[in-house]
């Protein structure tokens, strides 16, 4: 199925691209075809025609999510039915009828200029469209989402890790959808066939109490201790929260306790039980090369050394560091970035591994991606 995401770069864009590659992985994996072409646009793409015929020439779906949402009023007023146009016209141009699932907006009922512009858009893409379905979305959150852009948990999540003190309205009340899940949305409305408005609700929290609940995660993960991730909502916000931080800080330190008889250290606490297991990895051998969609990871090397590598899916910027057995280090795996550990030693790595979930064969939550393609 060819499947092309405008807005690709965007929250929501990147979410759904790294899904739909995620299934790719998950085939490839497994000797089979692919069972994807995706075809990644920007809003360059917008601006030469030929351009964006040859990316929905074919296709079989478009997941839109590009449009505006900062700019001057004029801007604002005719960039988003002026996309959907130009998303239109490509696909008569190339007799391509593709089901086309647009990213709407809660604020689309609303007389702003901004909440206009959502609903003309989705009115023109209706009407020429082959299939459509019209996702209304409340507020979204989730990895790598952009702070300080009209997200405010991206903002207040920068702001703890920065040590600014947020400062919120006592009165203000949000509804919040993450991104993956509104992605999934997207990507089922396609392969299930499914058309015409889809509304989530999302989850609704007042702000003073989502500025709480980020401060609980960020006081317990700096003294080492991992949140109880049974509530799925407190799962993707806790690897939002995670995703954000700075890759200088994901090396963590232990404290040893030494005496006569050796040393001894808690390698992890909280985290609502899950699995710990142990690997030997032989010198020059590499393991992982994957990446999770929800799963919360730990690496810690106690014996030997390893290169540790971090990519964020579909990006080519890949994080080193080195550890050592002899000062145990954890570091943990932000989700939807492929890792993995090389030994680079010259004696067998041991590594002690942590999950917060029970391992599943039949749902490994697993993707293989090679870090250094």
């Amino acid at each position: 199925m060819k499947i092309v995401i405008t807005g690709a770069q965007g929250l929501i864009g990147w979410h759904a691209a790294a899904r739909l590659h995620a299934l790719n992985c998950g085939a490839r994996f497994k000797g089979r075809a692919e069972p994807h072409e995706l075809v990644l646009l920007g809003h360059s793409e917008f601006e030469t025609p030929t351009t964006l015929q040859a990316a929905v020439r074919n296709a079989d779906a478009v997941l839109h999510f590009a449009g505006v949402n900062r700019a001057a009023d004029d801007v604002v007023k005719a960039a988003n039915p002026e996309i959907a146009h130009r998303l239109i016209a490509a696909c008569h141009a190339t007799g391509a009828s593709p089901h086309i699932v647009y990213a709407n907006s809660i604020h689309a009922d609303s007389a702003s200029i901004y909440g206009r512009s959502k609903r003309i858009a989705a009115e023109v893409l209706a009407a020429g469209a082959h299939r459509f379905t019209n996702l209304i979305l409340p507020n979204i959150f989730g990895e790598c989402a952009r702070p300080f852009y009209n997200n405010v948990t991206a903002t207040l999540i920068r702001q703890l890790h920065t040590g600014v003190e947020p400062t919120v309205n006592p009165e203000g009340k949000i509804r919040l959808l993450y991104a993956g899940d509104a992605a999934q949305l997207a990507i089922d409305a396609v392969t299930e066939g499914v058309t015409g408005d889809i509304a989530p609700k999302g989850r609704p929290i007042t702000i003073p109490d989502l500025l709480k609940k980020l401060q609980h995660f960020h006081d317990l993960y700096r003294a080492n201790i991992f949140p109880d991730p049974s509530d799925p909502f407190d799962l993707a916000l806790f690897n939002a929260y995670r995703a954000d931080s700075d890759p200088d800080s994901w090396q963590r330190t232990l404290e040893m306790n030494l005496d006569e008889r050796g040393t001894l250290f808690e390698a992890v606490k909280g985290g609502g039980g899950g699995q710990v297991f142990m690997s030997t990895t032989n010198v020059g051998v590499t393991r992982g090369n994957h990446f999770h969609l929800h799963k919360i990871e730990r690496f810690l090397v106690v014996h030997g050394q390893a290169m540790i590598r971090i990519r964020k899916v579909l990006t080519d910027k890949v994080w080193e560091c080195r550890v050592d057995g002899a000062t145990p280090t954890p570091i943990d795996m932000p989700t939807l970035h492929t890792h993995s550990i090389e030994n680079i030693g010259d004696t067998p790595l041991l590594t002690l591994f942590w999950t917060h979930d029970l391992f599943d064969p039949e749902n490994p939550e697993t993707y293989s991606d090679i870090v250094l393609p």
